[in-house]
């Protein structure tokens, strides 16, 4: 339509028009004329509406479900992270607090005996060097570390060093077979050599066949010439069971360790022995024995006698 003054005209008229029926359906309310118009139409275009509107939808939802779903799975890996990293602090400060006692301990062994120790970490056992009980530990002749020092850890003897590289020891346990260490009785001073048996008790041959003694008592290492391979005094282990002596010339006992083999982490090599034996002094206080209940029965005579 070309812009003439007729044109211009129509549109005056039909903006006018428009207003006028705006403004009677406004004041016409429910009860407004046009309102049928209205609800034809709604019934001609509700139909494709709704449907122009379920079409869209899924897709609204699907992007909406799409972007939560994101939402989700970050905040999910966020906590799952969070989790992880403590979960990871909490063993981490177990393990950190395991080997501070660990530690604690065994300086306080240390300071009983007056060694002087180096402290080494397990790093290794000996599966994997095609020995049976041996320990590889993290210290080596660059910390002052040499061949037949005594091994301890805040328990008792661990064993000796047998092999010395630059940064790394191997250390023969004391309850290999091939293990052997001169003992000495708490108390009676009964001297004796002590061998690994693996994962049984310590055989303890005493030199006095007709020696003294029960179980529950208590040995220590009698300690070498020169203090090499191992220094006086260390707790070895607990008289667990004693063979009858028949008159032989040594006795054998049977003696479980205070060190448990399978659970090292922590040790300390003594790279400086003491100036005197500390004879029993590192060995831990001994418990006091729990007494046993008594029951005393009083019996009270009758006051007036057998009856007749």
């Amino acid at each position: 339509m070309r812009d003439t003054r007729e044109s211009r005209l129509l549109l005056v008229l039909l903006v006018a028009v428009a207003f006028a029926l705006i403004t009677v359906d406004i004041r016409g309310g429910e009860d407004s004329p046009v309102d049928g118009a209205r609800q034809a139409a709604a019934t001609v275009f509700g139909p494709i509406e709704d449907g122009v509107a379920s079409a869209v939808n899924p897709v609204g939802n699907a992007v909406s479900a799409v972007r939560e779903s994101g939402e989700r799975h970050d905040r999910l890996a966020v906590l799952e992270k969070e989790n992880a990293a403590l979960k990871a602090k909490l063993g981490s400060d177990d393990r950190n607090r395991s080997r501070l006692n660990q530690l604690d301990k065994m300086l306080k062994t240390a300071g009983a005996g007056q060694y002087g120790i180096k402290g080494a970490q397990v790093i290794a056992i000996g599966a994997a060097q095609g020995f049976s009980w041996t320990i590889t530990v993290d210290v080596g002749a660059r910390d002052g570390v040499k061949r037949d020092m005594t091994v301890l850890n805040g328990d008792g003897l661990v064993g000796r060093v047998t092999t010395v590289g630059p940064n790394t020891a191997t250390v023969l346990l004391a309850n290999d077979p091939d293990f052997t260490v001169g003992t000495r009785m708490e108390g009676s001073d009964e001297l004796g050599f002590a061998s690994g048996q693996g994962d049984q008790p310590l055989r303890v041959e005493l030199l006095n066949g007709k020696a003294d003694v029960k179980k529950g008592d208590r040995l220590v290492t009698f300690g070498s010439q020169a203090d090499k391979p191992f220094v006086p005094g260390v707790p070895v282990g607990v008289v667990s069971r004693v063979d009858p002596s028949g008159g032989d010339l040594t006795r054998t006992l049977y003696v479980t360790p205070y060190v448990s083999f399978t659970k090292l982490d922590i040790v300390g090599v003594v790279v400086q022995a003491p100036k005197k034996d500390p004879r029993d002094t590192v060995l831990p206080v001994k418990p006091k024995p729990v007494p046993t209940p008594t029951v005393t029965v009083t019996v009270t005579p009758n006051a007036d006698g057998p009856q007749q």
